[in-house]
């Protein structure tokens, strides 16, 4: 579902993971036409990497 919205509304995925400033920054880049497919690829591309942060942040928990 948020790789959806990363590709359709890309400011609006920076605040599910909790980038608000980045979302800000998107948003503005969106406003343009041609900035929505920058918006689009920067914002899959943070997803991704939140979803790799989320995974070792579980593998490491189990360890302490």
């Amino acid at each position: 579902m948020r790789l959806l919205l990363a590709i359709v509304i890309p400011w609006l995925q920076f605040f599910t993971i909790g980038r608000p400033i980045a979302g800000t920054i998107c948003l503005v880049l969106q406003i343009t036409l041609i900035g929505w497919i920058p918006a689009a690829i920067w914002s899959v591309y943070a997803l991704s990497q939140y979803k790799t942060d989320k995974k070792i942040e579980r593998a490491l928990g189990g360890r302490g």
